[in-house]
């Protein structure tokens, strides 16, 4: 688990929750009551619906958060965390302490693969660690991405509106991929372009083309799971698309969500239980 880096309470504004989401890197804000109890979650999903309801981003965030957030305490196993995050369709859970309703810190998929992939790293089986060193026992059976990735969902003209948009990223949760006249790959919209538009007074009835970050960041689907998690953790980057035979080829997405949920790092040789460590 990790710290969690800032509080608000029910009156801030959605302005600073969307200042605090950006500055810190995070998905989500908790937001605490007056005894510090924790009273709600402000994530960047629900300030992408508060930009598409044309709330202003002067209203408190009371608004728009979700209570009560969901919790795991501190001598929960991760593969129990990461069963609850599947059954609840959420990607964090906040971490209670002795005190009740005190959270002491906050777990989300990035932590847990980041995690993975330190296992990964220094496991005798590794990759890199197999091509400098003669071996007599066999080399595992690696997982690739195309084993883990899922299709893409989600695509748009560069045209379309941010209201387009943002109504195909309400229902399927993911980034979206913004193509060109030719159906070409030309950059991402993700929660955080929208957020950053909403914070701007960027109007909802803007194209794509005005927010999406470019260009696409893409990995080949026959490359290692633990080489693209690699990637994605020091691009800090929750996902990259897939592509195949050329980066203009898009074939599917792969997520640290998808990463986490295979749960026994990048290869073969790894028990399933071995998250539980």
């Amino acid at each position: 688990m990790r710290k969690i880096p800032v509080y608000l309470s029910p009156d801030s504004q959605i302005e600073l929750a969307v200042r605090c989401a950006v500055k810190f890197k995070i998905n989500a804000v908790l937001i605490i009551g007056q005894g510090f109890e924790a009273v709600g979650v402000i994530s960047k999903t629900d300030l992408m619906y508060a930009y598409y309801a044309g709330l202003p981003i002067g209203a408190p965030v009371a608004v728009v958060m979700r209570s009560p957030p969901l919790f795991c305490r501190l001598d929960d196993s991760l593969d129990r965390a990461l069963d609850v995050m599947r059954e609840s369709k959420v990607s964090r859970l906040y971490v209670l302490g002795n005190t009740p309703g005190q959270a002491v810190g906050v777990l989300s998929y990035p932590d847990i693969v980041g995690l993975l992939y330190r296992y990964c790293h220094k496991c005798e089986f590794n990759t890199l660690r197999s091509k400098r060193q003669d071996r007599t026992s066999p080399v595992p059976d690696i997982f690739n991405v195309c084993e883990v990735m899922g299709p893409v969902s989600l695509s748009f003209r560069a045209e379309d509106s941010l209201l387009t948009v943002m109504e195909g990223m309400s229902a399927s949760g993911e980034a979206a991929l913004i193509l060109d006249e030719s159906g070409l790959p030309v950059g991402v919209v993700s929660k955080t372009d929208l957020i950053l538009a909403y914070r701007h007074g960027v109007p909802t009835t803007a194209q794509a083309r005005a927010v999406m970050s470019s260009p696409v960041r893409s990995c080949d689907k026959d490359e290692t799971l633990v080489n693209a998690i690699q990637k994605m953790i020091f691009s800090d980057l929750h996902r990259f698309f897939v592509y195949r035979g050329n980066p203009e080829n898009i074939v599917g997405v792969i997520s640290l969500a998808d990463a986490a949920r295979v749960r026994s790092g990048s290869c073969r040789a790894c028990m399933p239980s071995r998250i539980e460590l």
